[in-house]
């Protein structure tokens, strides 16, 4: 018989003002966060409403992913642009992403890199990580893979994964660093082990070409956990092309859990 799931974590106190809610430990903000969806939402916005930028900042990314509300691109980006207007590294990153994906306003390239630029330079990992992305494409900025792979190195230094593999991807190709297969095997391991499906992938199909086809198949199973749909549609694409039946299956399952609508 299974266990019944755990109740939802009580709020914390609804804070009067913003020094009070400048006051909540770590602690208090966990609870609120994994609270009843709709009750936290309303916590939240009167949060946000009395200028913080946290606050602001968790509502905008709510009201994207339509938690506790109804999805509202064009509201999460006005409560980002406030975070941001507060310095606040995520808030800014965030509306970067808004402008980068269309969310909430026209997609605008050259104001995702300027939003990224400075979250990347207050040393958010994040935004080092999307700032590199549009240096290594051009988009909304000249294009500049050594500039890329600095801010890479920079995300992968404090831990961010999806850097680790974007990495592993310079060594693997050989772009603006020696082509360097050894590293490239680090690299993604780094990023698999980090929780990014794409530095699973690779470093499964590094794995299987070295014949270690158990370990590999351990980690292809771990892909679809996490990653996007389109993803899922090409990777599970190639793995039906696999020689080995049991990489051919991972494959198969990808493609069989797919919605119907998938998207790259």
């Amino acid at each position: 018989m299974s266990s019944p799931s755990a109740a939802p974590s009580p709020l914390p106190p609804l804070p009067d003002t913003l020094e009070q809610a400048s006051a909540l430990t770590p602690a208090d903000w966990r609870a609120a966060t994994a609270a009843e969806p709709v009750a936290a939402a309303e916590w939240m916005l009167h949060s946000a409403r009395l200028g913080h930028a946290d606050a602001q900042t968790i509502l905008g990314q709510w009201l994207l992913n339509g938690h506790g509300l109804d999805r509202d691109p064009v509201g999460a980006l006005a409560w980002f642009l406030k975070a941001a207007a507060q310095g606040h590294p995520m808030g800014i990153n965030m509306a970067g992403r808004c402008f980068e994906n269309g969310w909430g306003a026209d997609a605008d390239n050259f104001a995702a890199a300027n939003w990224y630029r400075q979250a990347a330079h207050m040393g958010l990992d994040a935004g080092m990580y999307n700032y590199a992305n549009l240096l290594a494409t051009g988009q909304g900025v000249k294009q500049n893979p050594a500039e890329a792979l600095q801010w890479y190195r920079k995300a992968a230094a404090l831990g961010h994964a999806k850097s680790m593999t974007k990495i592993g991807f310079f060594y693997e190709d050989g772009r603006v660093v020696a082509q360097d297969t050894a590293a490239a095997f680090t690299w993604f391991e780094g990023g698999a082990r980090g929780g990014d499906f794409r530095g699973q992938y690779n470093y499964a199909s590094m794995l299987a070409a070295r014949g270690q086809m158990d370990e590999a198949l351990e980690w292809l199973r771990k892909v679809p956990l996490t990653a996007t749909p389109g993803y899922k549609r090409l990777v599970g694409a190639q793995l039906l092309q696999s020689p080995h039946a049991a990489f051919q299956a991972v494959g198969q399952q990808m493609l069989d859990a797919l919605p119907s609508a998938a998207t790259p």
